[in-house]
């Protein structure tokens, strides 16, 4: 499967709590370890979130991770407007400590 890029924004005043939320889903993914599935968020400013995601076929989904379906609950109170979500094609990474361009032709 090609990375998914979703996009959006948070209402201010849920800003900290969609991070700590975001956070929780990392601890879990931490501890479970589940080969397949890339993940990781970006925070611009006071509330613009960028979510890449990317799992093989066959592997793990974010949506088995008891945290992440707790983030997903209420995300409809936090996020203002729709979120914005694309398949995109890496071109390359650097120093990420992984490279989402390997096994690509």
């Amino acid at each position: 499967m090609k990375p998914m890029h979703v996009t959006y924004s948070t209402k201010p005043e849920y800003t900290h709590e969609n991070t700590r939320l975001i956070r929780a889903v990392f601890e879990e993914l931490r501890i479970m370890a589940p080969s397949g599935l890339r993940y990781m968020v970006l925070r611009h400013g006071e509330g613009l979130f960028v979510h890449i995601v990317e799992q093989n076929e066959g592997g793990p989904s974010l949506s088995d991770l008891q945290a992440f379906r707790a983030f997903q609950k209420d995300a409809g109170e936090r996020i203002q407007g729709r979120p914005s979500a694309n398949e995109v094609e890496v071109v390359g990474t650097y120093g990420f400590g992984f490279d989402m361009a390997q096994n690509r032709t």
